[in-house]
């Protein structure tokens, strides 16, 4: 059993920072590799970050985000800054359970409900 759960999501104003986390239990997660994507309204699902044994962002993230994890914890991090109405979308963490990388959702197998994020004046 696999279990993913996002949190940290809520309603910001745009420049706002806020840090997103993805629980992970049922198995040790040190090993493997980790991403984030997100979903908004109407639009596929997209890329954010990966970590694994690099850190890999989509371009368009440009410094805003920072991925990291800490596997103390068992919890993945997304560390979001000066947001964008753009990067309202439900954002969510995912797996494969393997080390390889790929900015495609269908290479996931897992995946969490998702966190809300609206940025919004």
């Amino acid at each position: 059993q696999v279990d993913l759960v996002e949190s940290g999501g809520g309603l910001v104003q745009p420049g706002d920072s806020l840090t997103l986390s993805c629980e992970k239990s049922g198995r040790s997660w040190s090993r493997y590799a980790m991403a984030w994507f997100r979903q908004a309204p109407g639009k596929e699902r997209e890329f954010v970050a990966w970590i694994g044994s690099s850190i890999i962002y989509a371009d368009w993230v440009k410094g805003r985000f920072t991925i990291f994890r800490d596997n103390a914890d068992n919890t993945l991090y997304l560390q979001m800054s000066s947001l964008k109405p753009e990067d309202t979308a439900v954002y969510y963490c995912a797996t494969s359970l393997s080390n390889e990388m790929s900015t495609q959702a269908v290479f996931y197998t897992y995946w969490g409900p998702g966190t809300q994020v609206v940025v919004s004046s």
